[in-house]
């Protein structure tokens, strides 16, 4: 337990400004609603004036863009884009932490063993993502039941925040899983950048694509598309289990790995 606690503290100021800057983000796109609501006929033709490749890739529906759950969905893959930032960083930097600042020695001299200290780190990364997504969508919910014009779907809406995590989880994962393959990292931020973006624009790409339905589990920014959770009130199945196989199969590698690897701080 004081490893844990130990682990919260060192990422709660992380987890804090990651938390405001998506709330600030869902804050401004939110709060143009009214003016869209209210020139709704004008933004569709603005957005419909788009080429079709650029609409799928922004994820744009026209059919429902002009309502709030609508324009949320729209945006809500760049508050994803930044959670998964966010959880790839803490995926990576919960393995490599005491390399990094030299203090593995100190660390693994405790009596504790190589799999209790990864259960220790994950819960705490768990504990905090579950923290930062439940207070993201208390700020969220108040903010767009302020700006309302009209009722929405609170279940919608929940289902849509949901997603977040479901990211998030499979970005702490595969960061977990990339980190144990590095035997000295000297820098968190450019893997965790390049495998996010790397992803992120390969689902943009692949929201174009003839085969996309297919195409579509290379990149998890597509596993849930908010327009067919407005349509169907639910999950896409195949792409539901997809994402909880990158989970298992990751955080399992990542397991088998790190109990048997030699570990060096960084010189």
């Amino acid at each position: 337990m004081n490893m844990v606690l130990h682990e919260l503290k060192s990422m709660r100021k992380s987890a804090i400004v990651w938390t405001c800057a998506m709330i600030a983000l869902a804050a401004l796109y939110l709060s143009i609603y009214p003016s869209v609501a209210s020139d709704a006929l004008d933004f569709k033709k603005l957005l419909g004036s788009y080429p079709e490749s650029v609409q799928a890739m922004l994820g744009i529906d026209l059919d429902t863009v002009t309502s709030i759950l609508g324009l949320y969905s729209m945006i809500f893959s760049f508050i994803a884009l930044c959670g998964a930032i966010q959880a790839m960083n803490l995926g990576v930097s919960i393995l490599t932490k005491e390399s990094r600042e030299r203090t593995v020695d100190f660390l693994l001299v405790k009596p504790v063993s190589r799999a209790q200290v990864v259960n220790s780190k994950l819960l705490a990364a768990l504990l905090i993502l579950a923290a930062m997504d439940i207070v993201f969508y208390a700020a969220t919910s108040l903010i767009a039941n302020g700006v309302k014009i009209e009722d929405f779907s609170q279940k919608l809406f929940l289902m849509i925040n949901l997603t977040l995590l479901f990211v998030q989880l499979m970005f702490l994962a595969i960061g977990m899983a990339s980190s144990v393959f590095f035997t000295k990292l000297r820098s968190v931020l450019p893997l965790s950048l390049g495998v996010v973006f790397g992803l992120y624009l390969i689902g943009a790409l692949l929201a174009t694509g003839e085969d996309k339905e297919v195409l579509r589990f290379v990149s998890p920014f597509k596993y849930f598309e908010p327009s067919y959770i407005l349509a169907h009130a639910g999950y896409e199945t195949p792409y539901l289990i997809a994402g909880s196989v990158i989970v298992v199969v990751a955080m399992a590698l990542s397991y088998a790995v790190y109990l048997k690897k030699d570990i060096h701080a960084v010189s």
